[in-house]
């Protein structure tokens, strides 16, 4: 499963450098980006000897929990492959995980919503991902008002507006209406 993840990852993000990993402690992740990314450099003693270096900026932190039974004791944050990230927790993306699987019965366990077709899946999956960050705000990037208005004392953004994609949350009926550029 590492192998796969990794080198769908690299391909994906080919010529960009300093990809950032957060990961458990799983030893397979740090095993398969070593040699996953590697990049090579010929080596001027003979044509085709190559020497293999790691890409630069290439990193992989893992957020280790140690318990004791049920309860958490602590977590070790240790940067496994080169400089630790900024963000070493994977929060923000279980946070979107537990979205998706609240949002699409074909991600929960035990369940009789399966996504048969790849088209099917990707629509899906399009929609969940444009109603979390387009649609519906989130609590955390609230903006406390100067003054209240209407009886608001904050103003709602979505992951859009946040970033100054969007200047309004968007509604369904927007999506829909929105025209697309001919071809």
């Amino acid at each position: 499963m590492a192998e796969r993840v990794v080198s769908a990852t690299r391909q994906r993000t080919a010529g960009q450098v300093g990809i950032p990993y957060v990961s458990d402690g799983w030893k397979p992740y740090e095993e398969t980006i070593r040699t996953t990314y590697r990049d090579r450099e010929p080596s001027g003693i003979r044509p085709g000897w190559d020497i293999l270096r790691p890409t630069e900026g290439i990193r992989l932190t893992q957020a280790v929990k140690h318990r004791k039974g049920r309860r958490l004791i602590r977590v070790e944050v240790r940067a496994t492959v080169g400089e630790p990230v900024e963000q070493p927790y994977p929060v923000h993306i279980e946070r979107l995980n537990g979205v998706l699987r609240d949002r699409l019965g074909c991600l929960t366990r035990k369940t009789h919503a399966f996504a048969k077709q790849a088209e099917l899946w990707d629509a899906l999956f399009s929609l969940t991902l444009f109603e979390h960050n387009w649609i519906r705000p989130h609590i955390a990037l609230r903006l406390r008002l100067l003054q209240p208005t209407k009886g608001h004392r904050y103003d709602q953004r979505t992951p859009a507006i946040a970033i100054g994609l969007a200047d309004h949350s968007w509604t369904w009926r927007e999506l829909l209406m929105m025209r697309g550029k001919a071809h």
